[in-house]
């Protein structure tokens, strides 16, 4: 995938941020939300956050061990 440490690192925290925003934005939901606009929503952000991690940070963090954060298995 990507070969330079330096780009790896920033692609790494860009998709670390858009994860963490859309967690944050599935806790907003939680708090005002029906149980099925919760379900409907999770699943939605299931489809942008699933890529994310097995497309582009798990094999980045094949080729760049280093980058992988240390509670990264409990996600």
């Amino acid at each position: 995938m990507i070969k330079d440490p330096k780009v790896a690192k920033q692609i790494s925290e860009v998709m670390l941020d858009i994860f963490a925003r859309v967690d944050a934005s599935l806790a907003e939901v939680k708090k005002t939300c029906s149980p099925e606009e919760i379900a409907a929503y999770r699943k939605a952000t299931s489809h942008v956050v699933g890529p994310i991690v097995m497309d582009v940070l798990e094999p980045l963090y094949q080729a760049h061990p280093a980058l992988k954060p240390h509670n990264w298995g409990d996600k």
